[in-house]
């Protein structure tokens, strides 16, 4: 068993949305190392470029503004230019917001849903094409949802549309994987706990606060989130089709307490 070989990405394509900062980067860095090529999308081009710029010749820019339909297809017509098929999807862009139940504001609510529900769906959508030319029964096209914990538990913020995309996303990765199976694209999903975010800001001013409520005592790094891609993205995760691997230090399912913690 060639274990280097089984976790290798050299010569795929990936494309990871949300790819220029937090849990997207540490995603592209990891699949770069791995060997893949990688385009990276994001709403602000100047981020997105400059995270390129920083991660090398094997990372690419694509911004695009994938909360629409249009924007979805936009992106799959860029890629398409420049690449004959796509090994691997990243369903990573995601949005969040907090208010009172009495106030929550359909503004709030669309946002959400329309970049962490709609966007992957048809994101994947669009680029199908793509991923069902990269497709064989010896190396599987992978698409991989980004959920969160809190698709999964409740946190104790009223973050209603969030709540309700992730717990949306996790189980859309079900329905989506027992259809692109059959053309040997596996779709899974990984729901992250406490990682230090622009989104997850608990965790990245108060790391030690946040760590003292998961069972491992520590907010999750670069590498924990990086490793797990890796895993579903190579052929190591080849045999995985809809399931969602967790990525908290146990927080979701190894803890007796109710910690105050958001991901």
């Amino acid at each position: 068993m060639d274990l280097q070989k089984l976790f290798s990405l050299e010569g795929r394509v990936a494309l990871v949305t949300g790819g220029s900062k937090n849990l997207g980067r540490h995603m592209a860095e990891g699949f770069i190392a791995a060997g893949a090529k990688v385009y990276i999308n994001s709403r602000k081009a100047d981020a997105c470029e400059a995270t390129a710029a920083e991660l090398g010749p094997n990372c690419i820019p694509l911004p695009m503004d994938v909360s629409s339909v249009e924007g979805c297809k936009a992106l799959a017509a860029a890629l398409a230019e420049r690449e004959p098929k796509l090994d691997i999807l990243v369903n990573n862009a995601g949005a969040a917001w907090g208010a009172p139940f009495e106030e929550f504001p359909e503004a709030g609510w669309d946002k959400v849903m329309d970049l962490n529900v709609k966007g992957p769906f048809f994101l994947t959508q669009a680029l199908y094409p793509l991923l069902k030319a990269a497709a064989t029964k010896a190396h599987p096209a992978k698409v991989i949802n980004i959920g969160s914990i809190d698709g999964i538990r409740l946190n104790p913020w009223e973050t209603y549309s969030y709540h309700a995309s992730k717990s949306a996303i996790l189980y859309l990765t079900k329905r989506m994987a027992a259809r692109l199976v059959q053309d040997q694209i596996n779709v899974t999903a990984i729901a992250p706990g406490a990682f230090a975010s622009d989104m997850n800001r608990a965790a990245r001013d108060h790391a030690d606060a946040v760590a003292g409520n998961i069972p491992n005592k520590r907010i999750g790094v670069a590498e924990d989130m990086a490793a797990a891609a890796i895993y579903l993205a190579s052929d190591a995760g080849n045999y995985v089709v809809g399931d969602t691997i967790t990525v908290d230090g146990g927080v979701a399912h190894a803890n007796i307490g109710s910690p105050s913690i958001d991901a």
